[in-house]
């Protein structure tokens, strides 16, 4: 007779090893070692271009000989890529101090403390609905990799209600990528490149950011009321952080109550203020040239202001503030890995020849299909092209001819893209603020993935629809 054997032992009776990711490390050095050996087997090719540098995307031509970056050049280029995404990374080292500072004043503590005390016999909806929402609208209209400083607040929002690490990005990158990839601030640069009005259709895609809000939201929750019924239905009931939470009850009698401090309020409320100082600040025409400046400029003051309203020593407030930066500094240098893999396929003229062959079948099918290939298209894009402004700059010159010859409209094919870049964020390897997002949460990326991939699909099926839609009317804009 054979012996039942249990699921986690092997044929002698031994543990199995279980499956592990690698660390996020060797994952980006494996990406970038693939990337170079692309550079010796896809044949090299270009766009051509106008007089103004810009590309024709209507003619290209294979070089006839590879251009291959070694391993050896790929890491020469390590340096080239931290020091071009350096706005970034100082924006995202700034932004994790200020969240630093935030977090030990204790304000969002005795906010969170006070908020679970009050809505314990009312359910979560209307606090996670709140949070959400705030989010979704920051993204939506002051959207950077800086707002992966917000997931440590995800963090403690998921500890306090005894859920798991997948809810602290669920319900912080999550909302703040929909309304970066929905949201009508992202397409500034790709209006003024395709000769449009900038933030022209500005009514209908604050609609439509909203609509994908709502349906994110419906996703979240019904995840997290799994969780609330039968905790093991969590992708993480024994990992992480979450393994400390496993035999604590959930009793009432640990929900204590806490009164809610005004100065915790004015504290959030300058965390708050800041985005909306930034956003006014290109509505009501600063120099773009020092936008970058001016946030980070904004990001200490408000440091400053809620160290100053929460009582906070200077030394405490010092430390905490060098803590934040401390806390990003893998994240920021992950970032620059990920503009890395650009330069490796720049240099190695394969990023035209992907693009030109992805862009080819589109010319000989129907425009309202053309129209959702477009955005299949940059989607595919995505991970090899992780910033919306450089695939902007590749795909716009591309994107314009075929749109032209399909028939579409420039707001359409403006909306194509947008749709493209903007979803598939959510599960791109080499994006810094998904895979920082997971770094910072306590995350696996595979587990991150498992778990937001059907609601990507779902989102990238809903605006199929909207831009066969929107191509069949022929939408141009209009007053809104």
């Amino acid at each position: 007779m054979t012996k039942d054997l249990k699921s986690d032992e092997n044929l002698n009776g031994e543990p199995k090893k279980k499956l592990k990711m690698p660390h996020l490390l060797w994952i980006m050095f494996g990406l970038l070692l693939l990337a170079s050996l692309s550079t010796y087997i896809v044949p090299a090719g270009n766009f051509g271009v106008d007089e103004n540098g810009a590309v024709l995307g209507d003619q290209f031509e294979y070089i006839g000989h590879q251009t291959p970056v070694s391993p050896w050049k790929m890491l020469m280029l390590f340096l080239d890529g931290l020091t071009q995404s350096g706005t970034i990374i100082f924006l995202v080292l700034v932004a994790g101090a200020t969240i630093s500072v935030l977090l030990a004043s204790g304000a969002i503590d005795n906010i969170l403390n006070w908020a679970i005390y009050k809505l314990k016999d009312k359910g979560l909806g209307i606090l996670v609905s709140a949070m959400f929402t705030l989010i979704v609208y920051i993204g939506g209209f002051a959207g950077s990799d800086a707002l992966i400083a917000l997931v440590p607040i995800g963090v403690i929002f998921a500890r306090k209600l005894k859920l798991d690490p997948i809810v602290a990005i669920g319900i912080t990158t999550f909302p703040a990528l929909i309304g970066f990839g929905t949201g009508p601030q992202g397409l500034f640069i790709p209006q003024m490149m395709i000769d449009i009005r900038p933030y022209s259709g500005f009514g209908l895609r604050f609609i439509f950011m909203n609509f994908f809000m709502v349906i994110g939201l419906i996703y979240l929750m019904r995840y997290i009321k799994k969780i609330q019924k039968n905790e093991q239905a969590s992708l993480m009931y024994s990992e992480g952080w979450r393994a400390q939470l496993l035999g604590q009850q959930n009793g009432d009698d640990e929900i204590i109550e806490e009164k809610l401090k005004l100065t915790s309020i004015f504290a959030l409320l300058s965390f708050i203020v800041q985005y909306l100082v930034i956003i006014s600040y290109s509505a009501f025409g600063g120099d773009a040239a020092l936008l970058y400046n001016f946030i980070i400029v904004i990001n200490i003051l408000t440091a400053l202001v809620i160290g100053l309203l929460t009582r906070m020593s200077l030394d405490n407030l010092g430390d905490s503030f060098a803590k934040g930066l401390a806390s990003m500094a893998f994240i920021a240098f992950i970032i620059g890995l990920a503009r890395v893999m650009s330069l490796i396929l720049t240099e190695g003229n394969i990023l035209d020849t992907i693009v030109f062959n992805l862009t080819q079948p589109l010319m000989d099918i129907n425009k309202s299909f053309g129209t959702i290939g477009i955005s299949l298209i940059v989607s595919l894009l995505n991970p090899l092209v992780p910033s919306a402004t450089s695939k902007a700059a590749i795909l716009i010159p591309i994107i314009q001819p075929i749109a032209e010859t399909l028939g579409l409209t420039k707001q359409v094919a403006i909306q194509a893209f947008q749709f493209g870049d903007g979803f598939t964020n959510l599960i791109s390897p080499v994006l810094g603020w998904t895979i920082g997002s997971c770094v910072a949460a306590g995350v696996s990326f595979v587990k991150w993935v498992r778990w937001v991939f059907p609601a990507v699909i779902l989102f990238m099926l809903l605006s199929f629809v909207i831009l066969y839609i929107l191509t069949s009317i022929g939408w141009t804009g209009g007053a809104v």
